[in-house]
């Protein structure tokens, strides 16, 4: 095994050679094979352990075993320990989904502290059944059931390639020492379920189960790629780019038959679990939403907008004092006294100086906002001059107001303000330009 290891390892994971490798230890048999392999295969390596003080006397005996190790091999060693169980109780988390939390925070923190180049768990291919059979029943798109990753970030996993029983045989083979989880025996769990009840049935049924299984992924990977690639193409398609925000376009999504799926390939990067409101969000009334834990999809008219909830969120109001010649946040703007106003655009505005009280306020619009829209006759809530200039959620946010005395004088890049336009008796022309 240590030969096809040293292979795998050359063929599938060259980037880890001369590399700074942390190793994820737990004491059992597959986790103390990973160790002594990429000992043997002389990787630049050290351990980190997890004592989640789940199983007593157990989990303190995990760990002397793993120290013991590491202590004879000269293996530099990082040891953690949690009341896993009082965490679970605090976040109200399964005992199984808060040790998840905690070990992957952890190594992800050994990483950046100890600069680490890549973390390697010792899941094998038998654990990555027990994965695709748990997605299954729970059900799942093509992702879940293509079993565990080979590589995710920083992490490696370079015994998925085998099974539990090559594994097993090999450590009595080396004469290695590994402690076993008490914990694994119990059907309490699903994972344990599957492993004890119903992996062996199949096995009974086909005595090559693990090698069809292995067969079969390396075709749903091809599938995934295959998927991967024409959701990526459509996905350019029916979206734009624009700041701080992408735009679908959802009349041309729905020119295709399998809208969801290239849906969900083209949104899955942006952390949304709620499927079956995102596909119902392209049918829905503009203002509807659905937020993950980092980004909002917004439904806009004929449009979804995706963005980000870490927009910097700017303070409400600044001010602008007289004779300043410009503003570099959080809009750059230039002031400049002339003679004519004849490049007057969106961008650019013209008004009478004499007609403007100082310190001018740049701010965000508000509910209640009126204005007297230039070349207009009357005034106009700003809110239904969004409206009619069909602007998006995003872009009503992200505009701005320049104001004299608690009256617009802009809606900038948008419209000037009627009252302040110059006249035949304007005697002094101040020039205010938006700078993109």
């Amino acid at each position: 095994m240590q030969q096809k290891f040293q292979d795998h390892i050359a063929q599938h994971f060259p980037e880890l050679a001369g590399k700074k490798i942390l190793l994820a230890i737990s004491g059992g048999v597959d986790s103390m094979v990973l160790v002594h392999l990429c000992r043997e295969a002389k990787l630049d390596i050290a351990v980190a352990h997890c004592n989640f003080q789940l199983r007593a006397a157990e989990s303190d005996g995990d760990e002397a075993l793993v120290t013991n190790y590491c202590n004879h091999h000269a293996i530099p060693l990082f040891v953690e320990r949690w009341d896993t169980a009082t965490v679970a109780k605090e976040h109200q988390l399964s005992i199984q989904m808060a040790a998840r939390n905690l070990r992957y925070e952890w190594f992800t923190q050994l990483v950046i502290e100890h600069h680490f180049d890549y973390v390697c768990t010792a899941h094998h291919l038998d654990d990555s059944l027990e994965t695709f059979l748990i997605n299954l029943t729970r059900g799942s798109g093509i992702e879940g059931l293509v079993g565990i990753p080979q590589k995710k970030g920083v992490f490696r996993r370079p015994l998925l390639a085998f099974s539990r029983s090559q594994i097993e045989t090999y450590a009595h083979s080396e004469s290695l020492k590994w402690r076993e989880d008490s914990s694994n025996a119990s059907t309490k769990y699903l994972r344990n379920k599957l492993r004890h009840e119903v992996i062996p049935i199949l096995k009974e049924i086909n005595p090559s189960l693990l090698a069809s299984f292995d067969t079969t992924v390396s075709h749903l990977k091809q599938t995934q790629a295959i998927a991967q690639e024409a959701s990526s193409r459509v996905f350019q398609e029916i979206s734009t780019q624009h700041k701080g925000h992408i735009a679908l376009d959802c009349e041309a999504l729905l020119q295709y038959a399998n809208y969801q799926a290239y849906l969900y390939y083209g949104l899955q990067e942006y952390g949304f679990t709620d499927w079956t409101t995102v596909y119902e969000l392209v049918h829905a009334q503009t203002g509807k939403y659905v937020e993950s834990s980092t980004h909002k999809l917004l439904k806009n008219r004929t449009q979804l907008l995706v963005y980000s909830l870490s927009m910097t969120v700017e303070p409400q109001t600044y001010t602008i004092e007289k004779g300043q010649a410009e503003v570099n946040f959080p809009l750059k703007l230039t002031f400049c006294n002339t003679n004519h106003n004849t490049d007057a655009n969106p961008n650019c505005i013209f008004v009478d100086a004499d007609r403007l009280l100082y310190p001018l306020v740049l701010r965000k619009w508000e509910e209640g906002d009126v204005f007297y829209p230039l070349g207009m006759q009357g005034k106009k809530k700003v809110s239904k001059y969004f409206k009619d200039e069909k602007l998006s959620a995003i872009d009503k946010g992200n505009t701005w107001l320049l104001c004299s005395d608690n009256q617009i004088v802009w809606v900038i890049g948008k419209r000037a303000d009627e009252r302040f336009k110059t006249t035949e008796q304007t005697t002094q022309i101040l020039q205010i330009q938006l700078q993109e």
